[in-house]
């Protein structure tokens, strides 16, 4: 695995990136990544410190003859979006993540691939170690947490850089130039309930899957229509519910908040004389869903196993309101930028449901490039639950990066694109949550665009980077580099 990457062109990014790969870094777990940088760092005779948060910071003078030159930061976030098949036996806090070479692209063997953020931090090594790249005084800085809470940039103060300039390697398409994105909160439902009894004689238990669908990034891919898992699985519930008396014992859907849920499950109790019809309501179901999302989730699949009758089960009363809230619950686009042809505005991301034992726990991420619409939609996301008797709780909240049209940085890379492609590139806010809105807060004079290669289904077990755009984008930061404007 790791000899196919590494024989990979631009040769120091995809050896830095393999190194980067052996090592865990789950969002809120950096300590090993981090450890690693610093003594990197060190081995590489680069002046480098951490902050009260834990951002590593590195530095680099200029070479000879760009000393002139503005100072430029380059900035990615090591942390990465840990998700997995359900078939994949992986555990991210231990292992290294197991890359192939498919193609054109790179992938990760039943794993999310960790090229976003890592394609970035792995570009900045490779250009910090170099000896024959022209570059201006450079400041590094590689921040924690992005994926789960936007941490490292929220705890990032004033004073650490000196730089005029700040370029962020966190943009997924490659004729992109990003000037913009959304703000976003999460918002947690939780509540209890007092479970019943639910063996009784004549019934079985019956596990309802839902898999295989799409996944993707709660916020690039949120336009996508791809199926949101948490949301199928109450709705084939609430469909059986109209032709067989169930009992829900639990259900459990989904992962983290920035990535569209891909697998849910029910376990239900039904009485065997029912099982006939039951099966009949499932398969009507799955044969509507199926239909409807076969374009964007070709894999999507419903299935059904017996299992041993549940012990409890929700209370009928608590089943029919959690149920109705989850299908009241808004998801996917809110809505569209009525400024900006084709941006997303504002979204909600129905992330995980944990119910069973008792403890209802329902996690959300709402996106929006509005903050006073990003409050009001979180309003009506807490309304469906607070109805059915959850408590909700905001946390995490962020908020988006303005776009500067007039950016002299953004001016210079789209000039610079179309010089070398004959195109002009998208120059573009997105839905996603970077940064640079965050670190504008402490650095306001910072002028900052944000660009990188092709990365698909980022946040899902598909992710994948493609290789001729890396050598793509690699060239382009390069000359970007070459290009920095004199003080």
């Amino acid at each position: 695995m790791s000899t196919a990457i590494r024989n990979l062109q631009p040769s120091a990014l995809w050896n830095r990136f393999a190194d980067l790969n052996e090592i865990p870094r789950p969002s809120k777990h950096e300590e090993k990544v981090c450890a690693w940088l610093m003594q990197w760092a060190k081995d590489h005779g680069l002046e480098a410190w951490q902050d009260d948060v834990k951002n590593v910071f590195m530095k680099k003078p200029a070479t000879q003859g760009m000393e002139d030159r503005q100072t430029v930061v380059l900035q990615s976030h090591v942390d990465m979006v840990c998700q997995k098949n359900n078939d994949t036996v992986f555990d991210f806090m231990t292992q290294g993540i197991k890359m192939v070479v498919d193609g054109d692209w790179v992938r990760a063997e039943g794993t999310t691939l960790g090229s976003d953020n890592g394609i970035g931090v792995a570009t900045i090594l490779a250009t910090l170690e170099s000896n024959d790249i022209p570059h201006p005084a450079l400041e590094a800085l590689f921040t924690i947490d992005e994926e789960t809470g936007m941490t490292g940039a929220l705890g990032l103060k004033a004073g650490h850089l000196e730089a005029t300039i700040l370029l962020n390697l966190d943009t997924e398409d490659d004729d992109e130039i990003s000037i913009g994105c959304a703000g976003g909160v999460d918002i947690t439902s939780t509540g209890t309930y007092t479970p019943e009894d639910s063996i009784h004689e004549g019934t079985t238990g019956l596990k309802i899957i839902v898999k295989g669908g799409a996944g993707g990034h709660s916020g690039m891919d949120i336009h996508k229509g791809i199926a949101n898992a948490n949301k199928l699985i109450n709705r084939v519930l609430l469909e059986v519910l109209e032709s067989v008396d169930i009992r829900v014992s639990e259900i459990h859907g989904g992962g983290l908040r920035n990535a569209i849920p891909r697998e849910a499950h029910a376990l239900i109790v039904v009485s065997e004389q029912d099982m006939k019809t039951l099966e009949e309501a499932i398969n009507n179901t799955k044969a509507d869903i199926t239909a409807e999302y076969k374009t964007t989730d070709p894999h999507l699949s419903i299935s059904w196993e017996r299992e041993k009758t549940p012990p409890q089960a929700l209370p009928e009363d608590v089943q029919h309101v959690l149920l109705l809230a989850i299908q009241t619950c808004p998801v996917g686009i809110h809505r569209m930028s009525p400024d900006i042809e084709g941006l997303v505005q504002t979204s909600n991301n129905l992330a995980r449901i944990d119910v069973g034992g008792g403890d209802v726990n329902i996690q959300c991420l709402n996106r929006s490039s509005v903050d006073s619409e990003k409050g009001d939609h979180a309003r009506s996301i807490e309304a469906a639950f607070t109805i059915a008797g959850l408590t909700s709780e905001r946390g995490g909240s962020y908020p988006g990066w303005t776009p500067n049209p007039s950016s002299s940085t953004v001016e210079m890379l789209r000039e610079l694109y179309v010089e070398r492609y004959n195109e002009e590139p998208k120059v573009m806010a997105c839905h996603a949550g970077l940064e640079c809105g965050i670190l504008g807060t402490n650095y306001p004079e910072m002028d900052m665009a944000s660009f990188g290669p092709n990365i698909r289904r980022a946040h899902s077990p598909d992710e994948c980077c493609q290789i001729s755009s890396v050598q793509k984008f690699w060239d382009f930061y390069i000359a970007a580099l070459n290009r920095i404007p004199k003080r």
